[in-house]
């Protein structure tokens, strides 16, 4: 273990958690808050089109990118779980197979994805949720996003790793240079290129491959661990750590990107307008939940390191710092997005019935808002300490156990508010099984220390 390791290892374990969480949270917040930012500049300027068939192609691929960012997230926080826990318990050149390991799965995985994808393009698009008005625009989209798969899984494995080894600066470097340089691009290739929907996309893939190219620079810097080919393991026991540390984050990410297909499907009778309406919101949610999820980020290496250690009052005692500053802040989030949705939703597509249809979805969500912080520091609790089945539970809960029933069965009753407020229903039933679970988990770590 050289001296960079050891200071990390020395502040990750002794430090007040309080202040621990907060400066590694900050990057990470940061990291968030520029992804979302990056992730809506496309429907932005695709909104400039003035199409409500652009404009939802956007929120038809958002799903596929969620497939996508499923799989980068099941290797990186797979991985990097598994790696915290290492270099909590000073088993270093174990955190540095793991790293390789799931490093180069992911980039294998994400070449699989384009070549299928780019082989099955138009069925892929009709089963997204694709109508005939928008499925020109949503060929054009997915095509390009598709060439970027095996960098945008491997950049996200990279990012979660550097965090979960307490290297959030890194990582917050690396993607918030990609997130600026894509917000300079969309307008270039949409308008001044002239290459329309298309024009977004190649903006995502280049400036995602330079985000990759940082983030694998920050993995040789400050003590964090280098990838390298002769680390990696094709074995049985690293896929096994991968596979109980990235369930519930591919659990999680997959329902999300079929959800959104169920939510593509359900919008679609009520015309483009709607789908349009559903994918704004979802990017504006998203920017809403970005701090909450950077502040979660932040705990979730101090949960690892000390868990590895066995100081069980130190990860206990960062839950509950991180639970009550995060619902609080999701209530203030909440009530803004209340009383500015019309206007929010008008920046992205300033069409009456988009902003009408979109105004109430957003604030059905905005209310149960708040129970967002439980949920989601609790998973990251569980999935940190390697708890999958209650992780994965939750994980698989939100958007699988009652979103998905409630976005295809709600409308059948409420029309077009059933497909408003689905998401609402399903955060209520969600938290109600999240606070049993959780409480639970914590009652089960050990009293002492050691």
């Amino acid at each position: 273990m050289d001296d960079k390791q050891q200071r990390k290892f020395e502040q990750m374990t002794k430090e007040p958690v309080e202040g621990l969480i907060c400066r590694l949270a900050v990057p990470c917040i940061i990291s968030m808050l520029v992804t979302a930012f990056y992730n809506m500049a496309d429907t932005f300027f695709v909104g400039m089109l003035k199409s409500n068939a652009a404009t939802g192609a956007v929120g038809v691929v958002f799903s596929m990118m969620a497939i996508i960012q499923a799989v980068g997230f099941f290797f990186g926080q797979g991985s990097g779980n598994y790696i915290s826990r290492c270099l909590g318990e000073k088993r270093y050149d174990e955190a540095s197979n793991m790293a390789a390991t799931g490093f180069f799965s992911a980039l294998a995985t994400g070449t699989l994805i384009c070549v299928i994808g780019q082989l099955f393009l138009d069925e892929l698009a009709y089963l997204l949720g694709s109508t005939e008005t928008i499925l020109p625009y949503t060929r054009d989209y997915l095509r390009v996003i598709l060439i970027g798969a095996p960098w945008m899984t491997a950049s996200l494995v990279l990012n979660n790793q550097l965090r979960f080894q307490g290297g959030a600066t890194y990582a917050m470097v690396g993607i918030t240079t990609g997130a600026v340089l894509n917000i300079i691009l969309d307008p270039i290739m949409i308008f001044w290129m002239g290459l329309g929907v298309a024009g977004a996309g190649w903006a995502t893939i280049i400036s995602q491959f330079v985000s990759f190219c940082l983030l694998l620079l920050g993995c040789s810097r400050g003590g964090n661990i280098s990838i390298s080919p002769r680390n990696f393991r094709f074995d049985l026991h690293y896929y096994k750590m991968i596979f109980r540390g990235g369930l519930p984050s591919l659990s999680r990410q997959s329902l999300a990107s079929f959800a959104t297909i169920c939510l593509n499907h359900a919008a679609g009778p009520y015309g483009d307008a709607a789908i349009a309406a559903m994918g704004v919101v979802q990017r504006v949610m998203m920017f809403g939940a970005s701090t909450m999820l950077g502040f979660g980020q932040g705990f979730q290496p101090v949960c690892g390191f000390n868990y590895g250690a066995r100081l069980y009052s130190r990860v206990k005692k960062g839950f509950w710092f991180c639970v009550k500053v995060s619902t609080a802040a999701l209530a203030l989030v909440g009530a803004l997005g209340w009383f500015f949705a019309p206007e929010l939703i008008a920046i992205f597509r300033d069409d009456p019935d988009v902003i009408a249809f979109g105004t109430a979805a957003l604030r059905f969500q905005c209310v149960t808002f708040p129970v967002q912080g439980w949920i989601v520091m609790a998973n990251m609790m569980e999935q940190s300490m390697g708890r999958t089945v209650p992780a994965t539970f939750l994980s698989v809960a939100r958007q699988g156990f009652f979103f998905i029933p409630a976005v295809l069965v709600l409308p059948l009753f409420l029309q077009e508010a059933g497909i408003q407020m689905a998401q609402s229903v399903a955060d209520v039933l969600t938290v109600l099984c999240a606070i049993p679970i959780h409480i639970h988990v914590l009652k089960s770590l050990p009293q002492t220390d050691g």
